[in-house]
């Protein structure tokens, strides 16, 4: 293992930590500014995420933003490969996909100009740990290659970091939503 993969491995586990002493905490309307703030985006194609373990939940955010557009939630194509996303509705039938997380129990799979992001840390200037597999990170790269994509970090604020581990092929996000800020990243 190299010296960054360690020090990557490190600032994981004191992210997920945090990330967990956050969410034990249960506090109402975490998703209130990310509410906000796709209220201005209406319309606009959008996936989110389905939470899983201590992940901070964006479903009321986007249930909301589904009666106005799609809503998708990310469907894991194998190991090395980018994301796809098929369109969710709150009530919609769901199956287990990968690593515990729910999909659509039909795929219908469009792109979406926004993408919510889940993470494990985030800095204050764009960079994102997440968790080791690069999916995102490939995802967004071929949807940046493809039109301009708004990349959104949700997070708890007790998943900023000071600085982050990054590579070359580290996506930046534009935007970090926490329970308590919104912080844009002008690129």
């Amino acid at each position: 293992m190299t010296e960054l993969a360690h020090v990557k491995v490190a600032a994981r586990k004191a992210a997920f930590a945090r990330r967990k002493a956050a969410f034990e905490l249960k506090k109402p309307g975490v998703a209130g500014h990310l509410s906000e703030v796709l209220a201005g985006y209406r319309g606009v194609p959008l996936a989110g995420y389905m939470p899983i373990r201590t992940e901070i939940d964006p479903m009321p955010a986007m249930a909301e933003a589904a009666a106005h557009g799609d809503v998708g939630v990310p469907v894991i194509q194998g190991e090395g490969l980018a994301l796809r996303f098929s369109r969710w509705q709150p009530e919609g039938a769901l199956r287990d996909g990968p690593f515990g997380a729910k999909v659509p129990q039909v795929d219908d799979f469009f792109e979406p100009e926004i993408v919510i992001v889940p993470l494990v840390a985030f800095d204050l200037s764009g960079g994102r740990l997440g968790y080791g597999g690069g999916f995102y990170d490939r995802t967004l790269e071929q949807l940046r290659a493809r039109r301009a994509t708004l990349a959104i970090g949700f997070a708890f604020d007790a998943q900023e970091a000071d600085s982050l581990p990054l590579e070359p092929t580290d996506q930046p996000l534009d935007m970090i939503v926490t329970e308590s800020r919104i912080v844009q990243f002008p690129r």
